[in-house]
Order: C-alpha cells, then sequence, then structure tokens
C-alpha cells in the first residue's frame, strides 16, 4: 500500500467516523407550551387542530417538539399559576389559546420566552399586548379574531334562518372584556340596522347558568345569541342542549360550540388560523424574534350550519343560506 492510498483511506475513515457520531446525536426538540382556558376535553378538536398544521411545517410531536398542555377549565385565577408553571419547564415558545387574561399571564409570568397569540381577545394593541399590529415591540406576536364587524353578520344569518326574529337573547360573561364591549357597543348598533331587540344575560359562574335558562325559557325570545368566552367554552354542551331543547335557534361566536350541538358559526376560519400559528411557531424556533413579526388578523372566515340540530328543533333551513356554508354538520 502506497502512502497515498494509506492517506486516503484514513481520512474516509475519520470523515465516515465523525458522519456516524453526528447521526448518533440526539435532535434538538423543541419545547412548547400550550396554555388554554377551556379544558382537555374542548380542547381536544383544537389541539389535534394544531399538531396537524404544525405536522405541515415538519413539527412532529414526540420526534423534534413536545407539547406542554395546561388547561384553566374555566377558572381564570388558576391561569397565572399555569403560565408560571411553563416558564419553570423552560419551554420555547407559550402558545395563548385564547383570551386577554390568559395572553396577560402569560406576559406576567415572562419578558423573554415568545408568546404566539392563537386568536381570540380584545384588540391586542388597545389591551397593551403589543405595541403595533406592524412592530409588536415586546415578546407577543400571533393572530388576532378582531370581530367587532362579524357581529351584525351574526345576527343577520341568524334573521334569515328565522325571518319573524324580533327578540334575541345574549349570552356572555361580563368578566370577558371583548364580550362585554360586543353586548354594549357592536350588537345594539348591528340590532337597529336589523330591528331587532337585543336582551343582554350575565353569566358570571357555572351554578348561574340553570338561571339564566329559567329565565330565558319564561321569556321566550325569538333566537339566541352567544358569545364564547372560557365560561361558557368550558360549559358548552350545557349551553348547546338547552337551545336544542328550548328549540331556541342560536348563533355562535365559537365554532366549538356548534360541534357540542348548536346551531350556527360564523368567525374566523380555524384551519387557516392554526397554519399561521405554526408559520410562527417556525419562524420563531428558527431565530425570528417575536418583535418583528406582524400580528396579522384573519383573512378567511368560514360559516358553519349543524343541520342535524336544525332538524332537531324543528328549523327548516333554506337552499341559498345551505349554499353559503363551508361547513355542513350533518
Amino acid at each position: 500500500m502506497n502512502r497515498r492510498t494509506a492517506i486516503r483511506r484514513l481520512a474516509t475513515f475519520f470523515l465516515t467516523t465523525a458522519s456516524l457520531a453526528q447521526a448518533q446525536q440526539p435532535k434538538k426538540i423543541s419545547r412548547l407550551g400550550y396554555l388554554s382556558n377551556g379544558d382537555p376535553a374542548s380542547g381536544s378538536t383544537r389541539a389535534e387542530a394544531l399538531r396537524l398544521a404544525l405536522r405541515g411545517r415538519g413539527y412532529i410531536e414526540g420526534q423534534n417538539i413536545a407539547i406542554e398542555y395546561r388547561y384553566a377549565e374555566g377558572k381564570r385565577d388558576r391561569l397565572p399559576e399555569l403560565a408560571a408553571e411553563l416558564v419553570r419547564l423552560k419551554v420555547d415558545i407559550i402558545l395563548a389559546a385564547s383570551g386577554d387574561a390568559l395572553i396577560q399571564a402569560a406576559k406576567n409570568a415572562t419578558k423573554t420566552i415568545p408568546i404566539v397569540m392563537m386568536g381570540g381577545g380584545s384588540d391586542p394593541v388597545e389591551a397593551g399586548h403589543v405595541e403595533s399590529l406592524a412592530r409588536p415591540g415586546g415578546n407577543v406576536t400571533g393572530i388576532t379574531n378582531l370581530s367587532r364587524e362579524l357581529g351584525g353578520k351574526r345576527l343577520e344569518l341568524l334573521k334569515e334562518v328565522v325571518p319573524k326574529l324580533s327578540r334575541v337573547a345574549v349570552l356572555y360573561e361580563p368578566a370577558s372584556p371583548p364580550g362585554v364591549r360586543e353586548v354594549k357597543e357592536v350588537l345594539p348598533v348591528a340590532a337597529r340596522a336589523l330591528r331587532l331587540t337585543i336582551q343582554p344575560w350575565e353569566v358570571r359562574d357555572a351554578d348561574g347558568f340553570e338561571k339564566v335558562f329559567a329565565a330565558l325559557n319564561k321569556q321566550r325570545p325569538d333566537g339566541l345569541y352567544v358569545i364564547g368566552g372560557a365560561l361558557i367554552i368550558a360549559n358548552r354542551k350545557r349551553t348547546a342542549n338547552f337551545a336544542l331543547k328550548s328549540r331556541l335557534p342560536s348563533v355562535y361566536g365559537a365554532s366549538g360550540l356548534v360541534e357540542a350541538g348548536g346551531l350556527m358559526y360564523y368567525g374566523a376560519d380555524q384551519a387557516e388560523s392554526y397554519r399561521r400559528v405554526a408559520y410562527y411557531v417556525d419562524r420563531i424556533l428558527k431565530g425570528a424574534k417575536p418583535a418583528d413579526l406582524p400580528v396579522e388578523q384573519p383573512m378567511k372566515f368560514e360559516f358553519v350550519i349543524n343541520l342535524k340540530t336544525a332538524k332537531q328543533s324543528g328549523l327548516t333551513i333554506q337552499k341559498w343560506t345551505l349554499l353559503k356554508a363551508d361547513k355542513v354538520i350533518q
């Protein structure tokens, strides 16, 4: 064996050894913290949609990402504790599933870990979460589902389904600033244009639902408008069942309530929102700073009708209304 051949073989040996060593090194697993106002049951569909969106970006749970799930189960006072727990776990990103209280709890817990909003809550600029939509400026960015314009559309769709609609009961949580704003500022304007009367009903805790339902059974409004919030979503089945048993046509600001048996949802296209959340996760894990990633508003909206609920309620959904629907639950 000549000297040149020996050197070549030795070089090949070292390169092969280095490659094998590199291949045997464990891949870095990024850790995401998923913080939600709801409960595991209500959040399962949303969490699965998020996992699919992340998979589309090459992030697979158990392979190169791990997700720590924390649910407040409608109890806002638990949010600071859960957010602090995620910080102690040293997650790379906190995903704020919805709501101002949740986003603020995450902000209070950390000034350095990136926080990605998944939609929900009020205007993040007005709420003080970010400096501006174009340049957030801190450690918060993501999706904001600004829904001021959607209240009128939801009422319009409810009246289309119930032409004789006159009085609409509005169920909301007074602890939710976006819900209060919708009741006081958005819906009255839309209702006047549609010649409807709005009747707000507050629900403050889990025990308050039955009292409100009993009162509504006595007053018999023509329709029910439900503004999604942590407490209402946690009690989504009770709310949907009440509307169904009372044969009360209903429209919702959270898609989970329609999946639980509610009649109609109109709002941001959830699948598209999850895809955008996955985009933020990807950018941040690759080195981008939240301060430099503009906050996005939804570009796509969806109209969902639960036809099974309509039939059980004795409602006939006209063909032109069904043609508008992006999704029909049979």
